[in-house]
């Protein structure tokens, strides 16, 4: 009786540290636009910075997560890690360019639904099953997306769809990953970055940048991208897929609040409430998932 009682209450306690870790995560990512509304740097110079210092920060703990086998977990990989990395930097990509062009309430809420598109691109990719909570989460999900981009103030028509670029990247990696699971992911992503750093340095502008800038990016690239994924790849060991993906859930409420705060950036009433059905539609998918999707998965990196 007694040990029952104590497997149950470590199992209470694990279960608490890996909901702490990943709303670390998720406070982590948050700090994006905050960080970005700061800069004065044009935004290839935003994408390329971050990426290289992302870059070092993932390598580092690749290595410490490996013990020291980096090469051999990056052999590990195969085709679909260079196609999760890939991926990844698009949406990477995608997403700092977006928030120089539209709010990043907008940004976030429409990333937010990478996990609904995910299951629709693994119906179609892979053959899994959508069941009718899903399709429902779907059509919800759709149907915020479309008040916030249509509505009074709709935002930028390029940041906007690029925030839906940012998204489907994001899904397809997500998809990549539950298709193999037998693989660790976390290796390519320091990969992901340097695609990144390749794609934007010809047009970036280093020479002369200010002290704050470099900063700034350095907390993007090594805190915001760096210590996120440390925080989640703790946590989402520790509780299931479901739990981990309503978590995250922080950053998208608390990303706008943020930029709302420090520098007054107030979303419209279209993209509050479009982005709350959006939410919705998350915590609908979440709730119903699986004993197979509950299982702990690779979370991408924003």
């Amino acid at each position: 009786m007694a040990t029952a009682t104590a497997t149950a209450f470590e199992a209470a306690r694990s279960q608490r540290r890996g909901q702490v870790y990943v709303a670390l995560a998720a406070l982590a990512w948050s700090s994006a636009g905050v960080l970005q509304r700061g800069l004065s740097v044009n935004a290839a110079t935003q994408v390329a910075v971050r990426a290289a210092f992302a870059g070092v920060a993932l390598l580092a703990w690749v290595a410490f997560s490996e013990r020291g086998r980096v090469v051999e977990a990056c052999r590990s990989v195969g085709r679909a890690g260079i196609a999760f990395a890939a991926c990844l930097a698009v949406a990477s990509g995608s997403f700092i360019v977006a928030l120089n062009h539209t709010t990043v309430a907008h940004v976030l809420f429409i990333q937010a639904m990478a996990p609904v598109l995910a299951a629709l691109i693994a119906w179609i990719a892979i053959g899994e099953p959508v069941s009718t909570r899903t399709g429902v989460a779907m059509g919800v999900a759709l149907a915020g997306v479309a008040l916030m981009v249509g509505g009074p103030g709709g935002g930028n028509l390029l940041g906007d769809g690029l925030s839906l670029l940012m998204a489907l990247a994001f899904a397809v990696s997500i998809v990549i990953s539950r298709h193999r699971r037998d693989v660790s992911m976390l290796p390519v992503t320091a990969l992901a970055q340097l695609f990144l750093v390749v794609a934007f340095a010809p047009f970036a502008s280093v020479a002369g940048m200010p002290s704050d800038d470099v900063v700034a990016l350095a907390a993007l690239g090594a805190g915001q991208i760096g210590l996120g994924l440390a925080f989640l790849t703790i946590g989402a060991r520790l509780i299931p897929a479901a739990q981990v993906a309503l978590i995250t859930l922080l950053e998208v409420v608390l990303g706008p609040l943020w930029v709302w705060l420090a520098v007054d950036e107030k979303p419209t009433t279209a993209t509050l409430i479009g982005g709350a059905i959006v939410v919705v539609a998350v915590v609908i998918q979440a709730a119903g998932g699986s004993p197979r999707a509950n299982r702990p998965a690779p979370t991408p990196v924003r």
